[in-house]
């Protein structure tokens, strides 16, 4: 199965700090999103799915005359795959939300040229205000760097270097606020890139188990409980495959989203410190 690739790695940060989650209901939210996504897979499979107008047989439900009835026969670990889809689904919808909101309203190339250009005119507060107007993680970052900055500048009683470093740390400690909030639930799109795929191979697994059984009772073969076997094989092949495959290529996509961000943030780091030096030694 193709790789997943990893976030880069992070700046270290004060204990205090660092993996503190800003929202302590998080797993609660996090479960209640899974056991509804469990619940609506449940009631599409059995009602909708198994609705006796997509059967011939009507309320046999063992001759389908369309998709939707084919998936029904698919077997009990059909709900547990759409289940695992609209988790999927639900996450990937949330994720876009957080991490565009977090790239701001002013690409960061752009933001960071445009602080330092204010910075090397000495003008804090306009670049302050450009954080403001950034309104991203690389904004917030660099604004809570910049309130120190202008705090060191009026700093009489410590040295350039302890006044750089005091910068840094306030960098550090600010982008360990943020880089949270842009990992979090990463990791229900890396599991279920690995999960589904199982999924659908125990699926398939139970469907042959059911084929091969058909063909093994004394005289002529079930023809109809053979292609059914087949059949239930094959769509959860399909689901858990399709499942598996959105997950890993929106994974990769937001990871390398991620990854923009915290070079931004990096550069945005190393920029208050070297405009910093060059102007306050």
């Amino acid at each position: 199965m193709a790789d997943v690739k990893t976030a880069a790695a992070r700046p270290s940060a004060p204990q205090a700090h660092a993996g503190k989650p800003k929202n302590s209901n998080n797993f609660m939210t996090n479960l209640l999103v899974v056991v509804a996504c469990v619940i609506v897979g449940f009631i599409v499979w059995k009602f909708v799915l198994g609705s006796t107008s997509n059967f011939s047989d009507g309320e046999m439900r063992l001759k389908a005359k369309n998709a939707m009835g084919t998936m029904f026969q698919g077997g009990f670990v059909v709900p547990i795959l759409l289940a695992t889809l609209l988790t999927l689904v639900s996450f990937i919808a949330e994720r876009f939300i957080t991490v565009f909101k977090a790239k701001g309203k002013v690409d960061g190339g752009e933001f960071v040229r445009k602080v330092q250009y204010h910075l090397a005119n000495k003008n804090i507060d306009a670049a302050i205000a450009e954080c403001d107007k950034q309104a991203g993680s690389v904004g917030n970052v660099m604004r809570q760097g910049l309130v120190k900055y202008r705090e060191m500048t009026n700093n009489n009683e410590l040295s350039t270097d302890q006044k750089l470093m005091n910068i840094q740390k306030e960098v550090e400690e600010a982008t360990a606020l943020e880089l949270p909030m842009l990992e979090k639930n990463l990791v229900f799109l890396s599991t279920i890139a690995s999960c589904a795929t199982l999924l659908g191979l125990f699926g398939t697994v139970m469907g042959m188990i059911r084929a091969f059984s058909a063909m093994n009772q004394a005289g002529a073969p079930d023809a109809a409980s053979l292609a059914g076997g087949i059949s239930e094989a094959l769509i959860n092949t399909a689901l858990g495959i399709s499942t598996s495959f959105l997950a890993i290529v929106f994974y990769n996509f937001f990871t390398t989203i991620i990854d923009g961000i915290t070079f931004g943030i990096d550069e945005s780091g190393f920029t208050l410190t070297q405009s910093f030096a060059a102007n306050y030694k």
